[in-house]
């Protein structure tokens, strides 16, 4: 199947083999495919490429993938920009890291094609939620930051302005894993007051206005909105 969107992924690996693997099955889908062997050498092709997506390794020559996306999350151009990491089973730790620096997700070594390509279509597709302006429709919820009105259905849910805003920042993006640094920096930005306990009751209240369905915990390291 063809990728109409011709959207450019940078892969950056040190292992000659998986970096083969990785690009024959995107191109396969219709990707342009740009590649690295270490970090460093992903951020300066990065600069030049400008690509939509950028997967990396976590443990690499020279710069290791967790650095170079905490590097890259720094620079304005890469802000916004799609970055997954590639982890082994065993590095639970590395997840949170990855998290914690700003990645969108991640995906296990050993790599399954479907899945590789199934979690890379979904991410890419978060874009259009994020490019379509200021209303935000997923399933039967409707988000409308110019009108600040959530509707459910037929039903419109009132908000108050806090809830609002934490949960249009997490269902711009479905899926993406927002830590409690992403979501008080974003949401409360200089208030000092704040405390990780007030993200959690606006969580639960959230919940308790939508249902339990809509905002899934990722156990240590924040939240994410399921669509």
């Amino acid at each position: 199947m063809n990728n109409s969107n011709n959207n450019k992924i940078l892969v950056v690996d040190d292992e000659p083999d998986i970096l083969e693997f990785i690009e024959y099955n995107l191109k396969r889908e219709g990707y342009d495919v740009v590649l690295a062997t270490n970090g460093q050498e992903g951020i300066d092709k990065a600069k030049v490429e400008k690509p939509d997506l950028i997967i990396l390794d976590v443990m690499m020559p020279v710069l290791d993938g967790i650095e170079a996306c905490r590097r890259m999350r720094e620079m304005e151009e890469f802000k916004s920009t799609f970055i997954v990491f590639l982890t082994a089973r065993s590095e639970e730790y590395s997840e949170i890291a990855g998290f914690n620096v700003g990645a969108d997700d991640y995906i296990a070594k050993p790599i399954k094609p479907r899945v590789l390509i199934s979690r890379i279509n979904a991410i890419l597709r978060r874009k259009t939620s994020t490019d379509s302006g200021s209303k935000i429709s997923l399933g039967d919820l409707e988000i409308d930051r110019e009108s600040f009105t959530v509707k459910k259905g037929e039903d419109f849910i009132p908000m108050a302005k806090k809830e609002f805003e934490l949960l249009y920042l997490l269902a711009g993006k479905p899926g993406k894993v927002f830590t409690r640094e992403n979501i008080l920096e974003k949401v409360w930005g200089d208030d000092v007051l704040v405390v990780d306990r007030t993200i959690d009751v606006h969580i639960r209240k959230i919940r308790e206005k939508l249902g339990d369905s809509y905002i899934s915990t990722v156990k240590g390291v924040g939240y994410k909105f399921e669509g």
